[in-house]
């Protein structure tokens, strides 16, 4: 086994602290700069980043530095590397039958009719990974090189660092069976893929890598499909199989995200792999294990998720703690990838300075592992210093004025079971039919519009004092007046006022409650070239003046058919924001959801008689472990119903899902008692809508059928397919047409074409619905 260092972390981001990795890869899409470029790119990034993290402490030749980057997803670079590509993309294959990188984004965007890979949440964060396909005719091969040739390039560099890659019994347990077979289980084809991670890990070798990091996540998980007990049997045999090769770097299993079950964590430690990385920030210390005598444990003690500066204190004695368990090295790490957090607190000029003192981005969580691998090695007195300011930064924070509000945990303890209840369904049910007098299948988009250049540059002029405030918000009314107008232009029944006014639709709550910070660089990845800022919740959080009432009237104003209110729910928020640390979520939510709550109020003062929030994150935020989920939907389902129960019977409360895989929380979405629920179903080509109709879910329903991830235009046809299925399975009463999700990122010319296919598809179905 080759010597692992004293501090490691887990990954690190990788679009850039200028989102460098966007740019030239949406420019590259655009035809502007060809792959060769864009190759240029890439490879900067990647010698910035083993640049920095050898500054901030971490080994340039001892294999400390992972090797992470991405140009779009992780897990779908293993299944190009793995030969894993669809049957409607293999014509995108290169004469030798390898995958080059033009395929793996054909495969991510989708093409004229071939629809791109299905996208979902990794795990319980805010990213968003492409589902590979998997079934009995897929046919396994090594099919890239790029793994290896970035260790060569690091190589050359100097550097000896760690290939990451998604391990086999994850990136089988994450897929899907393909639709030729869609009855089979992708992880029963684990001995056919394991030989070509056999192949990658010799390629690895041979281009100088010392160690190799696979992760596991999927081990720590209770909500894929598989019991603990196949899981552990699973990388028991994967284990087998890459170790038994001697052409090889050194093994290290990373499983991330939470605690590994007993099964998979006796299986790791009795295996040939010679290390095992365990996150102990969501979990605690193992019991001890006589194969790790042999290992090398890295101990997740610096939250990955996160940007709390953290314990260095506790970390240090769970450090201490996870040295007993007797392996032969303990490791300082981080509990996941730093790819959820932003790169570095010292470009955030605009934070409160007080509040920087509590925080801690990725570079600052780098050096917090450096700290402790120093005292691992030298000494617990070696770092007293950097442990009493961690320590006294905890303390300054527990006692600063905004983090407890009296007022604010007054109304919070005062609530009742009353608070969080509506009139029966089906009595609001005939008063909205009878105020709105909506036709069957009324279309409706999801609320944002396309944010143009123009809109970006004036919001950017007016942050920048070169626009004031009269002559921006009349540039917003403007906006929304071209908005309404063109979709009244096509037909949707429901109008929405486009939200040109938002950045994003939880930063610009944040920037209107108390209890919030935003950033100006905290730049996080969503999924592919998108990227977010999430907000920092660091107070107890209450809402000053109305937000979004001025808009919403205003856009009524302008049209007789109903505008929706458009809000983003108490969970998206948080799942979406980076929350404090030091009370329950459940608290947390509660709060804010009192604040949506008089915000729903002013909004039906206002005139606004449909009103949605969002909550595409509900399923985003369900726990790992079955034992947890529970609590956390009665929780997360009552701040919803919290902030949405003080609405009148008349007033038609809608919420939106995406990437909700529906039916694991059914019962949940149910149970939130929305008039109205649209849910992603285009990408996945309408899957969902048999598991609404099998659990005989009541309320209305839009079930999407416009991808808007993808820059595809559906067809008339593809439109009319969707929704004649779902007319089929569902109440027909009840359903209502939409695309998945808002259209912030998408153009005008794709928008206005896919919503008048929508439009004529809706008619064309009316009609024969009408006449049965």
């Amino acid at each position: 086994m080759t010597q692992f260092p004293a501090g490691t972390i887990l990954g690190y981001p990788r679009i850039g602290r200028r989102r460098e990795l966007k740019r030239a890869v949406e420019a590259h899409w655009r035809g502007e700069i060809d792959e060769e470029a864009l190759e240029a790119v890439a490879a900067d990034l990647r010698r910035v980043t083993r640049e920095r993290l050898a500054e901030l402490g971490l080994g340039r030749t001892d294999s400390a530095i992972p090797e992470s980057f991405s140009f779009y997803d992780q897990v779908l670079d293993v299944a190009a590397s793995v030969g894993a590509v669809p049957e409607r993309f293999a014509h995108l294959r290169d004469d030798d039958g390898s995958v080059p990188l033009a395929a793996s984004f054909t495969a991510a965007r989708g093409e004229g009719d071939a629809a791109p890979l299905e996208m979902t949440k990794w795990f319980d964060t805010n990213y968003h990974y492409l589902v590979p396909e998997i079934g009995p005719e897929t046919r396994f091969a090594l099919s890239s090189d790029r793994f290896a040739r970035q260790i060569a390039e690091a190589v050359a560099d100097g550097y000896v660092t760690r290939p990451v890659l998604v391990g086999p019994v994850t990136f089988l347990a994450l897929s899907k069976p393909t639709d030729a077979a869609p009855d089979t289980r992708p992880l029963d084809r684990l001995d056919d893929v394991l030989p070509v991670y056999v192949e990658l890990l010799a390629a690895l070798r041979d281009a100088g890598a010392e160690w190799v990091q696979i992760d596991e996540p999927a081990l720590v998980s209770q909500s894929l499909g598989y019991t603990d007990a196949e899981l552990a049997a699973a990388i028991t045999r994967a284990a087998e199989v890459l170790t038994a090769s001697a052409d090889r770097p050194s093994i290290l299993v990373a499983a991330g995200y939470g605690a590994l079950s007993d099964a998979a964590w006796q299986a790791l430690a009795e295996s040939e792999v010679e290390g095992i990385a365990i996150d102990l920030t969501r979990g605690s210390v193992p019991a001890a294990a006589p194969g790790l005598r042999s290992k090398v444990l890295v101990g997740g003690v610096i939250d990955g998720r996160n940007i709390w500066r953290g314990d260095l204190a506790a970390a240090a004695e769970t450090l201490a703690a996870a040295a007993e368990l007797g392996a032969a090295t303990t490791v300082a790490g981080t509990s996941t990838s730093l790819q959820h957090v932003p790169h570095d607190l010292a470009d955030e000029p605009d934070l409160d300075s007080r509040l920087v003192s509590w925080l801690a981005f990725a570079d600052q969580k780098v050096a917090q592992v450096a700290t402790l691998a120093r005292g691992l090695r030298d000494g617990r007195e070696s770092i007293s210093a950097e442990v009493d300011a961690a320590s006294a930064a905890l303390a300054d924070r527990s006692e600063a004025d905004g983090v407890r509000d009296h007022t604010v945990r007054t109304r919070v303890a005062a609530l009742t079971a009353a608070d969080r209840t509506r009139t029966a369904f089906e009595v609001r049910s005939a008063v909205q039919d009878a105020a709105l007098g909506l036709p069957i299948l009324p279309t409706t988009t999801i609320g944002s519009f396309p944010q143009t250049g123009e809109i970006r540059r004036a919001r950017a002029r007016f942050g920048r004092g070169e626009l004031d405030a009269d002559a921006y918000e009349g540039f917003l009314r403007d906006e929304i007046g071209r908005v309404i107008e063109l979709q009244r232009d096509i037909g949707l029944d429901v109008l929405v006022h486009g939200e040109a006014e938002r950045n994003d639709m939880v930063q610009y709550f944040a920037e209107n409650l108390d209890g919030f910070a935003v950033t100006r660089n905290g730049w996080v990845q969503s999924y592919g070239s998108r990227a977010t800022r999430p907000s920092i919740l660091w107070g107890d959080v209450s809402r000053p003046a109305p937000i979004t009432v001025p808009w919403a009237a205003y856009a009524q104003s302008l049209s007789s058919a109903p505008v929706k209110g458009m809000l983003t729910g108490p969970v998206t928020i948080l799942a979406w924001s980076f929350v404090r640390d030091d009370q329950p979520l459940s608290d947390t939510a509660d709060q804010v959801a009192l604040a949506l709550r008089d915000e729903i109020a002013d909004l039906e003062r206002a005139g606004i008689a449909i009103v949605q929030v969002d909550e595409p994150a509900l399923r985003e935020l369900l726990p790992l472990k079955a034992a947890d989920q529970a609590a956390y939907l009665e929780w997360s389902v009552g701040a919803f119903r919290l902030a949405t129960a003080g609405a009148g019977d008349a007033t038609q409360i809608h919420t939106h899902l995406c990437y909700s895989e529906f039916g694991v929380v059914i019962d949940a979405i149910a149970a939130l008692d929305a008039d109205v629920t649209s849910i992603e179903a285009a990408r996945s080509r309408g899957e969902v809508i048999s598991d609404v109709a099998a659990s005989g879910f009541d309320h209305g329903i839009g079930p999407g059928v416009y991808d808007i991830h993808s820059p595809r235009v559906p067809s008339e046809a593809e439109v009319t397919d969707l929704l004649e299925r779902a007319v089929v399975e569902l109440d027909v009463r009840r359903l209502w047409v939409n695309p998945d999700c808002g259209l912030k990122t998408r153009g005008y010319d794709e928008t206005v074409a896919s919503l008048r296919n929508i439009v004529a598809a809706t008619r064309a179905v009316r009609a024969r619905v009408a006449g049965r």
